[in-house]
């Protein structure tokens, strides 16, 4: 499961970077490179929110927080993101013209599209992968307990 607060944390540094390389004047081609490391980062924080609302069985069994809490950190996260991606979108376009925001959305898609085929369905599969394995441990020892248990009973009604 990917962490919102490591996803956050990810965007903000970006966002800085982004602010530095513009503010320094720097060529679009270096903006470009931290830029898609923002999306990538605000990506893994909308990837954690789907996660969120359809968790694992175990994590449902042993989840910690209140629903307060989580709530307020969801509410935070999107509107640091919101506000981080409408300072972009000005300081983009006043430095390197109108239009640039509508490619750097362009470029924001295909990152995902890259991250959903790729990383997102890797995830996805290694997370079944050990909870089948779990279950399969669960299953193995509840029949050995009743296998088990099956047997002394045997053993002591002199059935073998």
């Amino acid at each position: 499961m990917i962490d919102p607060i490591t996803a956050i944390a990810g965007a903000t540094q970006a966002y800085n970077m982004v602010k530095k390389l513009v503010y320094a004047g720097r060529d679009l081609e270096d903006v470009a490179g931290q830029l898609g490391k923002w999306y990538g980062a605000a990506a893994d924080l909308g990837r954690a929110e789907q996660q969120r609302k359809n968790p694992p069985i175990f994590t449902k069994l042993f989840s910690s927080g209140s629903v307060e809490q989580e709530a307020l950190q969801i509410i935070i996260h999107q509107k640091k993101l919101a506000e981080q991606e409408k300072d972009l979108q000005q300081m983009l376009n006043n430095r390197f013209g109108y239009g640039t925001w509508r490619e750097m959305v362009e470029l924001r898609r295909k990152i995902k599209k890259e991250r959903e085929e790729t990383l997102y369905k890797q995830q996805e599969r290694k997370a079944a992968f050990f909870e089948m394995l779990l279950l399969i441990l669960l299953f193995t020892m509840l029949a050995a307990i009743i296998g088990g248990g099956t047997w002394l009973t045997g053993l002591g009604a002199g059935w073998w």
